[in-house]
């Protein structure tokens, strides 16, 4: 399985916790029997990883949207956010440019053209501001 598909098949679960209110043990449950979500311990690691910092994933998100506040922005877009943003701050073999291109490429797959804009927005601020940092 590709890093790819692993970030897909996270990417999928993290989308489908932000419609049930469910512990995501029940989550993976549910989607090992889905054949388009392949669950292994990677997708597993970074799905309960991105849930867990959910609350800090949405922070970052709220302060780089200028122009939407967090409760308008379209759940695939925070589903596409927090998987980068877990990649870019717990796996540190991702580099903050790999983790912001993918989070591009799952955004043009599931996301309209003027939401891919937006995510690489966010995306490209929050590295600038951590450039900034540095």
């Amino acid at each position: 399985m590709s890093r790819r598909e692993m970030r897909e098949s996270a990417f999928k679960l993290v989308f489908e916790s932000l419609f049930r209110n469910e512990p995501a043990d029940e989550i993976i449950e549910l989607a090992e029997g889905i054949d388009e979500i392949i669950i292994n311990d990677d997708v597993v690691r970074m799905f309960k990883g991105t849930v867990e910092h959910s609350k800090e994933f949405d922070e970052i998100i709220s302060r780089f949207s200028e122009k939407r506040q967090f409760e308008r922005i379209p759940k695939v877009n925070i589903a596409v956010l927090r998987l980068a943003l877990y990649e870019i701050l717990y796996e540190e073999k991702v580099p903050m440019n790999v983790a912001i291109n993918e989070a591009v490429l799952i955004s043009k797959k599931y996301s309209h053209e003027s939401d891919v804009a937006f995510v690489n927005g966010i995306l490209g601020a929050y590295s600038r501001s951590k450039e900034e940092n540095a």
